[in-house]
């Protein structure tokens, strides 16, 4: 059996395979309270500095050991300060001259220098007498701290581990303010973080040289001691990696995740490579999927690339294309500057110039528009070309979001920019990838460094999981024809007078649909909230629809306190508009109210502001009525990925068509080198929804009848859910088994809680709910049951309400198959335009095309025919053989057998999956024996099916083998054995298509 003391002593052996020594705290004398080992400290001292006086030699410790603050986070920033950065002696020498020293407790430079302890069963006396599993010390400092549990424990975990050390904090603080790094363990989990941060900012460290690909099946305590604790890497990164951020007056003390040092220290040394005179300017691009740190990653690379002797003395100019853009960064640098120093924001093209064409040093911030010619005036005559600003070869430009502006180089800012800096070398930074057709990415910045995905990033809960629900995606406004120009209309003002822009926005703003959506919109974040505290946003496509949509939304009951975020311009619009303009120290009042959790301000309505560079963790769920692609698209929806407390996903509700957009921007993320992709489809969430909730059920006896659990008294359900956990809890496996199914399956509901299609399922999740919470409190300890019943708090529904979907065929204007009833402002205000017949054709088409692919494989045999008629249907529209009104007329039929079928899987008493079963039976009801309802059989023949699948069951003979067998089981006397196998060859063909993606 493994335990805690196995688990330190491989710990330890693995330290001392990296040259650590270890030492038995029990054997070190010292005083109760102390602990920093000053006779150590005091002996780095004397060998590294042998010409300071004995006296200033021991002021040293003290200096190094005396911090100073308030409470124990400033306490901590001051030691780190003085660790990271030195402190300055001033001595009289032997003939009395003045002299001058900078001290440093550790040598960063020679790890060889450093004496490394791992100690063990150290006792440390504060409020009560603690004793950690492992200290780290590094000349005599207590830097690193672990806190190990047994995995094999039921009753302990790595939270337990993490709790734990918030309790040293409380009994013995003095440890914690000289701790750079807090690893916690559970022998199976090993995670790195802050000893002030949540659990949620502790992570893994998931490579050893940040080259290999990430190996899932590692020991992550063998790799996080590998990956971090070479000597040399761990001070560098406790020199370069960790910085406290200084929040008026709360410190939050920051620590570089495993992407995030090795990514930079990649750059470090490509900039050493390629920084002029040593090579020719081009260091690379870096790119970390949003979300991820990206503007932490350029904070500590800034900080890096500053004291880098060779550079001597640098500039970084941190250059964006936006202005939000430029504020959100250079806040973040602000931040961080501890690790920065003085940044300066260039605040106009003058500002720039002068910035620049000073000594060296300084980070310097700008918009790339600044780097513009001065115009002709009535005194001086404009600039045909940019002046050069400085020919020094240590300024590196790091461009954020890289490839969006720095291509322009025979023209434009980007060429102003290399002629004002003509030796600087340029480093890009990008969380999204780079595109390819627009430039040659290589020839501006040089090779991709390093990636860090999408996938990668969520794996490692660097960022939350995407979930996209199309409410109603399926209705497309625009056809191929027109996709450029609206386009380039979306990318800038949307007043340009542009007509199709104008009808779109109609359409998009009338009233009725967007009351519509506001209603559907509070419905769902109600909904959201109730399982996930949190904040939305509103995406719409202008200014006008934006405060359409807040007086809608405000206008219903319940509604939370919303917001407007938009600018004005007071000479040309409406007067009504006028509440929602903000000076811009207001806009950062409301920027800041939304970033805190507990304000009450819970929606706020955009169209371009705050898509790009905002971040605010509470934010999970986005609602768009917004055509947006690439890039911009990519970087909206990641404002719900980034992690928060309890948050396990973000949510991307669209209402006008983004579907086909995301799909081609993450065609283009995957095509460029990443992995992972951007949102998980509904219908995928649901069919996931569906297998984990057929799982938990195979856990729980078939004695135990729930079926009529909303009717029974407690007293009832009470006894129910004792026998289901009288039968999991037997077995330790089983039981973990089934609270993991039990997590995953609550978790999955919170994200498909407001699709009607889950109603049938309530019953059994309420139930293995409540099993779960029973089986979880027998097994917990009590210090951690508060815990877990906040995690299951609303988990437990009383129900699981359906909620008004708008329906997307309503809103295509074919609920009825009355034609006269599509809307013609709707359809892009097509009423007199010749093309007005083929948008609907268009519209209803792909609607139809949606519908028949997402029902495909539920029927087979009838979607596949309707899919063949459907196309045929189009080509004869399209060779003329049908004139408009005719091909609209068959197409609203073909829609209303989709409904018919909706309608008669409610009348026959079926679930959707077994609807095509049924088709398949009824169509040989002469060969069928048995009387009684056809739905008896049909509901036997799915279970014989579904209780026999299993992994990539299609591809294995033995898995179809025994399906076939369980379904002529089934079968068997029901039909006659001449028929038997003709009707099992259809049941088998339904099965594989309809199951084929089935897991468990």
């Amino acid at each position: 059996m493994t335990t805690e003391a196995t688990i330190e002593q491989a710990t330890i052996d693995w330290l001392d395979d990296l040259g650590y020594t270890h030492k038995d705290g029990a054997k070190i004398v010292h005083q109760p309270k102390d602990v920093v080992l000053k006779d150590q400290l005091l002996a780095f001292i004397k060998k590294t500095y042998p010409q300071l006086p004995s006296d200033m030699q021991t002021l040293a410790v003290a200096e190094f050991t005396n911090n100073v603050g308030a409470d124990l986070e400033h306490r901590n920033r001051s030691f780190h300060l003085k660790c990271t950065k030195g402190i300055d002696l001033n001595y009289e020498d032997a003939q009395g001259n003045e002299k001058a020293v900078h001290v440093y407790p550790i040598d960063y430079d020679h790890s060889e220098n450093n004496s490394f302890w791992a100690v063990n069963q150290f006792s440390i006396t504060g409020k009560n007498k603690r004793r950690p599993d492992i200290i780290i010390y590094i000349n005599g400092l207590p830097l690193v701290v672990f806190e190990l549990k047994n995995w094999y424990d039921e009753n302990t975990n790595l939270k337990e581990a993490h709790n734990q050390i918030q309790h040293y904090k409380k009994d013995i603080p003095q440890l914690f303010e000289y701790n750079a790094l807090t690893i916690i363990s559970d022998g199976n989990e090993a995670q790195h973080g802050m000893f002030s941060s949540g659990m949620e900012w502790f992570a893994p460290w998931k490579s050893i040289n940040g080259k290999d690909t990430v190996q899932e099946d590692d020991f992550q305590m063998h790799t996080l001691l590998f990956g971090l604790f070479p000597k040399d890497r761990l001070l560098n990164y406790i020199k370069n990696f960790i910085f406290h951020e200084d929040h008026n007056g709360t410190l939050i003390k920051k620590g570089a995740k495993y992407h995030q040092f090795f990514g930079v220290n990649f750059a470090v040394t490509a900039a050493k490579q390629s920084v002029r005179p040593f090579g020719d300017g081009r260091i690379g691009v870096i790119w970390h999927t949003q979300g991820s740190g990206k503007s932490i990653s350029m904070a500590i690379y800034t900080g890096i690339l500053r004291s880098l002797p060779e550079l001597r003395n640098p500039t970084i100019v941190v250059q964006v294309d936006r202005s939000d853009l430029d504020m959100q960064l250079y806040e973040n640098f602000v931040l961080a500057k501890d690790l920065v120093g003085d940044v300066h924001h260039a605040e106009s093209t003058n500002d720039l110039r002068q910035l620049l064409s000073v000594g060296a040093g300084g980070v310097i911030f700008t918009t790339i528009e600044k780097f513009r010619l001065k115009q002709t005036t009535d005194n001086t005559l404009g600039e045909l070309e940019h002046p050069v600003l400085s020919e020094r070869e240590n300024i590196i430009v790091m461009a954020d979001e890289a490839h969006r502006t720095q291509y322009g180089l025979l023209d434009g800012f980007a060429s102003n920019l290399r002629k004002a800096l003509p030796k600087a070398s340029f480093i890009g930074f990008t969380g999204t990838p780079v595109d390819s057709k627009d430039a040659d990415t290589e020839e501006v910045f040089g090779n991709v460094i390093h990636t860090y995905d999408i996938k990668q990033a969520v794996e490692d809960k660097a960022t939350v999981n995407i979930y996209y629900e199309p409410r109603l995606a399926k209705l497309h406004l625009w056809n191929e024809n027109i996709d450029d120009e609206v386009d380039t209309i979306t990318e800038g003002e949307e007043d340009t007078g542009n007509l199709k822009w104008a009808a779109i926005e109609d359409a998009a703003g009338s009233e009725d649909r967007v009351n519509k959506i506001a209603k559907d919109i509070l419905q769902h974040f109600t909904k959201r909230i109730e399982t996930l505290d949190g904040k939305a946003m509103v995406v719409c496509m202008s200014r006008r629809n934006c405060v359409k949509m807040y007086d809608a939304l405000t206008a219903l009951d319940d509604c939370p306190e919303v917001a407007v975020v938009m600018t004005g311009n007071i000479s040309k619009d409406p007067i009504e508009w006028n509440p929602h303009f903000r000076t811009k120290d207001a806009q950062e009042a409301l920027k800041k109210r939304f970033r805190k959790e507990e304000d009450p301000l819970k929606i706020v309505i955009v169209r371009d502001m705050w898509l790009t560079g905002f971040d605010a963790p509470a934010v999970h769920t986005m609602y768009v009525d917004k055509i947006m692609r690439g890039h911009n698209l990519m970087q909206a929806i990641t404002r719900t990925n980034r992690v928060f407390k309890d948050k396990e996903n973000g949510v991307i509700v669209d209402y006008i068509g983004i579907g086909d957009n995301l799909k081609s921007a993450t065609e283009k993320y995957t095509g460029s080198g990443g992995k992972g992709k951007p949102t998980i489809d509904m219908e995928q969430a649901l069919e996931l929804f569906y297998n984990q909730v057929d799982y938990c059920k195979t856990m729980i006896p078939e004695s135990v009848d729930y079926s009529d659990w909303k009717q029974l008294r407690e007293a009832e359900r009470t006894l129910l859910v004792h026998k289901g956990v009288n039968h999991v809890i037997k077995y330790d496996d089983n039981a973990n088994n089934f609270m993991k199914a039990e997590k995953k399956l609550s978790g999955l509901l919170s994200i498909v809680k407001s699709q009607p299609a889950i109603q049938e399922f309530a019953v059994d999740v309420l139930y293995v709910q409540h099993v779960s919470k029973a089986v979880r409190n027998a097994k917990s300890v009590k210090s951690s049951r508060s815990e877990q019943q906040k995690q299951i708090k609303e988990l437990i529904s009383q129900s699981i309400d359906s909620e008004d979907i708008v329906d997307v065929f309503a809103m295509a204007g074919i609920e009825k198959p009355d034609i006269s009833i599509l809307d013609e402002t709707f359809l892009l205000g097509a009423k007199k335009e010749k093309d007005g017949n083929a948008l609907k054709i268009e519209i209803i088409k792909n609607i139809l095309k949606d519908e028949i692919k997402l029902r495909l494989h539920k029927n087979i045999k009838k979607y596949t025919s309707l899919k063949e008629e459907l196309e045929k249907v189009i080509d004869r529209y399209h060779n003329n053989a049908l004139d408009s009104y005719a091909t609209i007329a068959e197409l609203v039929e073909r829609a209303q057998e989709l409904q018919q079928d909706d309608k008669r899987t409610e009348e026959l008493g079926l679930t959707e999956e077994e609807l095509a079963f049924y088709d398949i039976l009824a169509a040989k009801r002469d060969i069928i024996k048995e009387k009684g309802p056809m739905q008896d059989i049909v509901h036997g023949v799915v279970k014989a099916v579904k209780s026999n699948l299993q992994l990539d069951w299609t591809k294995k003979e033995n898995a179809k083998a025994a399906i076939r067998l369980a379904v002529k089981k089934e079968l068997r006397g029901k039909v006659s054995i001449s028929k038997l196998n003709e009707i099992l060859a259809e049941i088998m063909e339904q099965a594989e298509g309809q199951f084929s993606d089935w897991s468990a």
